[in-house]
């Protein structure tokens, strides 16, 4: 694997940088892909993570191919990554994440049947599961539970403590999967985002929500937590800037 550091090059023309530095969303996310593609089948290999310093757009990045700029745009930073972890090790983290929950719900009979006709339509078997995939915001889902919209304002918990429960119960509930445990008292979960990226102006928006998580963790699974948290990442839309996780002995 191949921890990069991918910055604007500073010898661009201010055109140029004024340009790049307000792209949008959807732009951001192909500019990264870009320079991980080496073919239109080829399947995501990496993780990113999108920031701003000091006005100019850069990115982390954990990969399985070296990154290849042919637009000659970036200054390419790579090293290999391969961590040497132990049981009971404390890190520092930070993780932009989605935070969705999922569950199984019964479809109803006229859902059934157009699910049932849209696998026909696109040549797919038919199959008897009943059940559907329901995904969550748990920012949202936790609003919900509570009726926040319709509760008096002097009843209303804090929207930043709200988010900070609701994600940290997220994260919590994915340390055993992933090999660590987290820190509880010294991490925080805020910066609470809904996103809606166009690809065109007539397409269907692309719509996600993000968390940022910056804390303390202990790791639990060293072979786990490397190879499913570290190189795979956490949660869906990691084709979005979501999952890496940036760790750092403390």
């Amino acid at each position: 694997m191949y921890f990069s550091l991918i910055r604007l090059r500073r010898d661009l023309s201010p055109t140029d940088i004024v340009s790049l530095g307000r792209s949008d969303g959807y732009r951001l996310h192909k500019m990264v892909w870009d320079i991980f593609s080496d073919g239109p089948d080829r399947k995501r290999d990496f993780l990113y993570r999108f920031e701003k310093l000091n006005g100019f757009p850069t990115y982390y990045t954990i990969s399985e191919r070296q990154p290849d700029d042919s637009t000659g745009l970036w200054d390419i930073s790579t090293k290999p990554y391969l961590p040497k972890l132990v049981q009971g090790e404390r890190l520092a983290f930070k993780l932009r994440a989605n935070p969705i929950q999922s569950s199984k719900q019964e479809r109803t009979v006229e859902e059934l049947e157009a699910w049932q006709k849209s696998r026909a339509e696109r040549g797919f078997k038919q199959n008897k599961w009943t059940e559907k995939v329901v995904r969550h915001d748990v920012v949202m889902e936790a609003k919900t539970k509570i009726d926040f919209k319709n509760l008096p304002e002097e009843k209303r918990p804090h929207v930043a403590t709200l988010i900070q429960d609701a994600g940290l119960e997220w994260l919590k509930s994915r340390e055993e999967e992933y090999g660590f445990s987290v820190v509880q008292s010294g991490t925080r979960a805020d910066g609470y985002c809904q996103h809606r990226l166009y690809k065109s102006k007539s397409a269907k928006p692309v719509t996600f929500s993000t968390l940022e998580f910056d804390g303390v963790l202990t790791v639990t699974e060293p072979g786990i937590f490397l190879e499913k948290c570290l190189f795979n990442g956490i949660g869906p839309a990691k084709g979005f800037g979501c999952g890496l996780m940036l760790v750092r002995r403390v």
